[in-house]
């Protein structure tokens, strides 16, 4: 099973991932960051999975009903609808069948906790209608049996089918009409979710999809947008550096929701992660945020090893994350920018008590050291948390309300652009990624985005020198980390929009293309980016789909339909 093979379906609540077999191999019931109930994906033996089988089955295919999360996938002679529900009235998996070319054998083996847990089954035969543990219920067009644990039901040849995993009993039998009607809601749903942004534009098919992506892993009720959908697909396979990304990252969302923002969105989802930011700070008590929050605004869950195998056997297979209690300077400057962005497109300074708190202690803490935006082990004066401080503080000081928050907001900004210049350059004169480093870091490129530093100054001139020569590999880039040696893993992809941003500022647009385009060919065939790819194999790496990788793609994205329209 590779990465790369895996589609997705959700209802923005939760989603589930399934291979081009049509096997399902991830699915958290209820709420993204759950226990999950197919979990091949981490443990193939373990784990829970859905798949279906008939003679003659050939994968062709697959695609979404236009701006949906609907999958239609296209076997030779068959056609599998699969979808979430946006429904008030139940929740769950949907599986439509075409007319069967041949028997199909359909086989659910649901498996709770990750597949540590053992299901318990009540079959109603009059219902057709098996209830898992008195959490799930599955209901199909044909009778179900329960064999060995495997829930199974085969559709014969020349009859449609469809079954319904459902989170919510159904007092009546469930019925045809009433999966098509579920359908026919949700493709409304979608398209209405569709509606909020629209991009017109070069890879103006990536971008949408890029929007899906980021729309798929939101959270409805409260607008928290997830870094990723799964936990522990490894950054190195086969290695220790497995992580759970099914959190609401205060960094990543900033960046999503400013990309969010210059494709033209209406500003509801930016308003909710607003709201969501400012929510989770009182809630929890605290003087300012954390790095990241669960869904329910609540201080994430510590590390948990599971006792499992692992996606190619990387292990461990973590749920929690223990990066919840680090200093990130930069996580709380980027919510100022996108308060910025924000109160400068809607004239209105929602929040504006915790945005205050926030700039205040930035001004208060900025000289202490902080684990940075790769949430290193050691806690360093890391260049990028000082610049982007730096700018927020400038950015927000637009909005102060009295001339001593201006004046205070103002002085630090100096401050800080100072200390950058001034101790965070190497002996070459680029920008090295702490005081005393000689090592420089893809991070940098953000700097002119951020609009510290010109483009074509001596010294980002020199620091994409130094990574070109240091940090590319092909047409793409290594991150630089203190803890570990980057060039073993992946290329990041994020960091590669980056350089392809700074290209486009510095208007060498042939670069910023090969550099896109060398990026793209790390999405696979739905449009979907894992945080990082092998440059030697192809393969996908890292949790998925990676949002943080969407967002700056649409970035970069952005930035060159702008330079191309002015050229016309």
């Amino acid at each position: 099973m590779k990465i790369k093979d895996l589609g997705i379906i959700g209802d923005r609540r939760t989603c589930a991932l399934l291979t081009k077999e049509g096997e399902f191999v991830w699915y958290c019931p209820g709420r993204f960051d759950k226990a999950a109930w197919f979990s091949s994906l981490v443990d193939p033996e373990k784990g829970g999975s859905w798949s279906y089988k008939y003679n003659g089955k050939k994968f062709t295919g697959r695609s979404y009903n236009k701006r949906s999360a609907l999958l239609e996938t296209n076997y030779k002679n068959l056609t599998v609808e699969d979808f979430m529900p946006l429904s008030k009235k139940s929740n769950g998996i949907c599986r439509i069948f075409s007319e069967a070319p041949e028997a199909i054998e359909n086989d659910v083996f649901l498996k709770p906790a990750f597949g540590l847990g053992l299901p318990e089954y009540d079959v109603d035969r009059e219902k057709n209608q098996v209830t898992i543990s008195r959490s799930l219920f599955l209901s199909a067009s044909h009778p179900i049996t329960v064999e060995e644990n495997h829930l199974k039901f085969t559709i014969p040849k020349g009859e449609t089918g469809w079954a319904f995993l459902s989170e919510q009993p159904f007092k009546e039998k469930i019925s045809e009409e009433l999966i098509f009607s579920l359908k026919k809601e949700t493709l409304e749903g979608w398209k209405e979710i569709a509606s909020k942004i629209k991009y017109e534009g070069i890879y103006e098919k990536e971008v949408n999809d890029s929007l899906r992506a980021i729309q798929l892993m939101t959270f409805q009720e409260n607008g928290g947008i997830i870094a990723a959908g799964t936990t522990s697909l490894p950054e190195i396979p086969g290695g220790k550096r497995n992580y759970d990304y099914r959190y609401v990252w205060l960094r990543d969302c900033a960046m999503i929701v400013s990309a969010l923002i210059r494709a033209e969105s209406n500003g509801e989802e930016e308003r909710k992660f607003m709201s969501f930011l400012c929510d989770a700070k009182h809630r929890n008590s605290q003087k300012i945020l954390l790095p990241f929050y669960s869904l329910d605004k609540l201080v994430a869950q510590p590390e948990e090893n599971l006792p499992l195998a692992g996606y190619q056997n990387s292990r461990p297979v973590r749920t929690g994350n223990n990066a919840m209690d680090q200093l990130q300077l930069d996580a709380n400057a980027n919510v100022l920018i996108v308060a910025k962005m924000i109160y400068g497109k809607t004239e209105k300074k929602e929040h504006w008590e915790t945005v205050v708190a926030i700039a205040d202690f930035l001004v208060e803490r900025w000289k202490e050291k902080d684990h940075g935006i790769w949430e290193e082990e050691a806690k360093e004066h890391f260049t990028s948390s000082k610049v982007i401080v730096s700018k927020a503080l400038e950015f927000i000081a637009d909005f102060a309300e009295t001339d001593e928050q201006k004046a205070s907001w103002l002085n630090a900004s100096k401050e800080i652009r100072k200390f950058v210049m001034e101790n965070c350059l190497t002996k070459s004169g680029a920008f090295g990624i702490y005081p005393g480093s000689e090592k420089v870091d893809v991070t940098a490129a953000l700097f002119p985005i951020w609009l510290f530093i010109e483009p074509d100054a001596p010294e980002m001139k020199k620091t994409i020198e130094l990574l070109e020569k240091n940090h590319r590999e092909g047409e793409l880039y290594h991150r630089t980390l203190e803890n570990f040696d980057a060039s073993k893993e992946g290329v990041f992809l994020a960091g590669c929009f980056w350089m392809a941003q700074n290209y486009i500022m510095m208007e060498n647009f042939e670069k910023a293309e090969k550099i896109i385009e060398a990026a793209l060919k790390f999405s696979n065939d739905l449009g979907y980016f894992a945080e990082e790819g092998d440059i030697k194999s192809g393969e996908m790496l890292g949790n998925f789909p990676q949002t943080f990788v969407h967002a700056s793609f649409i970035g970069a994205v952005i930035d060159l339909n702008k330079k191309h329209n002015k050229q016309q």
